[in-house]
């Protein structure tokens, strides 16, 4: 487990909701870009499933500038995310807060890295709501 992870990042696909896009779709879009592959260490299908992109040992490609210092999950979809999605997206944050009790978790566009409103709702209201 990397000690100097600061930031749990949430992230969304910028998809269209109706489309079932799978982590290997998430994978080949990320090389079209030119990248090592996937970006993201965690992808939240629109059933709940959560399906693993790069190893958290890895460091990640989703968010400029501090990568080396954060790990990324993706949930597929745009503006509607399912009941599932939200039930694994706790799931998950609660699991790195055991193992990054430090790490703050933020939404794409609460990094000051982007213009991007990603992942269009307020993750960090979501996570007060929580308790995370």
């Amino acid at each position: 487990i990397k000690s100097n992870i600061k930031f749990l990042v949430v992230h969304c696909s910028d998809t269209n909701d109706e489309l079932n896009l799978d982590v290997t779709d998430i994978h080949k879009m990320h090389l079209k870009f030119g990248w090592d592959g996937i970006g993201y260490h965690k992808v939240i299908l629109r059933s709940g499933e959560i399906k693993n992109g790069r190893p958290e040992y890895w460091i990640g490609a989703h968010v400029k500038g501090i990568n080396d210092i954060s790990l990324g999950v993706c949930l597929i979809g745009r503006n509607k995310f399912t009941d599932q999605q939200f039930s694994s997206l706790e799931e998950l944050l609660i699991n790195w807060k055991i193992s990054y009790p430090k790490a703050t978790i933020l939404g794409h566009c609460d990094t000051g890295k982007t213009d991007k409103t990603c992942p269009n709702f307020n993750v960090i209201e979501w996570c007060k709501n929580k308790s995370l």
